[in-house]
């Protein structure tokens, strides 16, 4: 549910409180002028007001929402039209003006009929004489005292209805546009402090030290994977340090950054942990945000080895025509529980998803039984 601000208030208020006055500033200029006070009682002036302002609250928290947003631009045309119907037939702003603030016309002096046998002078074009002559228009019943609108365009009412319409349209617009820019700016900060956990997490002296040791090891035994190690590190610190500032980098790169990550693990991992990494489908024409799986790895290798009891890290990834699927799941040893630190990267990782695949995810994580489960399926 969005959060109304103070200050949005206070902008309608002050809004609504000038329209409020434009009545009594037409009114103040009529020859029958009247106080405030008898301009504000009359019911005719609180339902003018009325009008408009659900007019505009409608347009603005309904129609433009459920419909013109949804790209469902014939249905919402079909009610702004229906609406300018009804203003042209109810004519707000000429009823209150006529019914209140216009001077009626005074009542004609009652006509005798003449006496009997008096013969009058037919008017011009009827031959109507003596008590036969119709009476005047405006001594018809239900009609004495009432200006004639029926025929006239009330064009002030027209002219705010297409104003409120408007204002409404731009207060959304502003809205909305003011909701993707907090998004972006949350987005961008939770990307920048995602990168600063990842260093801070994997790329630091103790896991370099720990990495260049076991690869020193490989060195002095001649080992033929030593060179692939050293690149397979050099991958890593070149994604995290490049790749890792644009938003979206192909799925490929962070598959590969993944699967460095884990034969780098596995030269200091000892025969009681197996990782079990399966990858398949076709990366090439997916993108992702960068590090986003990362949180989740790194936490199955914090929490699931051990070097006493055996264990098993579970990683699969799948790409799609439009959809990447992710799970990882690891055995959670009672001397390596979870930590805040990893509650704290996980809420980060979900708000990141939240901001960059709104309505375009779905997560799952379970942790229970002794295990750590994740499940990502991703729209892309």
């Amino acid at each position: 549910m969005t959060r109304v601000k103070a200050s949005d208030i206070v902008i309608h208020i002050i809004g609504w409180l000038i329209f409020l006055s434009l009545p009594l500033l037409f009114i103040t200029g009529q020859p029958e002028d009247k106080s405030i006070l008898t301009v504000l009682s009359s019911l005719y002036f609180w339902l003018f007001f009325l009008f408009y302002i659900s007019v505009f609250y409608i347009n603005t928290y309904l129609l433009i929402p459920r419909l013109y947003l949804k790209k469902r631009h014939l249905a919402y045309t079909s009610v702004v039209l229906l609406l300018l119907a009804a203003v042209w037939l109810l004519k707000p702003f000429d009823h209150l003006v006529a019914r209140n603030f216009l001077p009626r016309q005074t009542e004609q002096p009652e006509r005798r009929p003449p006496p009997p046998g008096e013969m009058r002078p037919p008017p011009e074009g009827g031959p109507f004489m003596g008590n036969d002559r119709p009476p005047p228009a405006n001594n018809w019943p239900g009609r004495q005292g009432q200006p004639r609108m029926d025929r006239r365009v009330d064009v002030v009412s027209i002219f705010l209805f297409f104003m409120v319409m408007a204002l409404s349209m731009a207060v959304q617009v502003t809205h909305r546009w003011r909701v993707t820019e907090q998004r972006a700016a949350r987005a961008e900060a939770d990307k920048a402090h995602a990168e600063l956990s990842f260093l801070k997490a994997q790329i630091n002296p103790h896991f370099l030290f720990n990495t260049l040791n076991n690869i020193y090891s490989l060195a002095i035994t001649h080992n033929e994977h030593t060179a692939a190690s050293i690149m397979k590190l050099s991958n890593i610190m070149r994604y995290v340090s490049d790749d890792v500032l644009q938003n979206f980098v192909p799925l490929q790169h962070e598959m590969d950054c993944v699967r460095d990550y884990i034969d780098l693990q596995r030269l200091r991992l000892g025969k009681k942990t197996r990782v079990d990494l399966g990858m398949s489908g076709n990366p090439d024409h997916l993108q992702i945000a960068p590090l986003l799986l990362m949180t989740f790895v790194e936490n199955a290798f914090k929490y699931g080895t051990s070097n006493h009891d055996d264990s098993l890290i579970s990683i699969r990834m799948q790409a799609e025509e439009k959809t990447i699927r992710f799970s990882c799941t690891n055995r959670i040893f009672a001397s390596r529980r979870l930590n805040e630190r990893t509650g704290i990267g996980i809420a980060n990782t979900r708000q990141r998803l939240d901001h960059l695949y709104p309505g375009k995810y779905d997560l799952s994580i379970a942790n229970g039984d002794g295990f750590f489960n994740v499940q990502l399926v991703l729209q892309v």
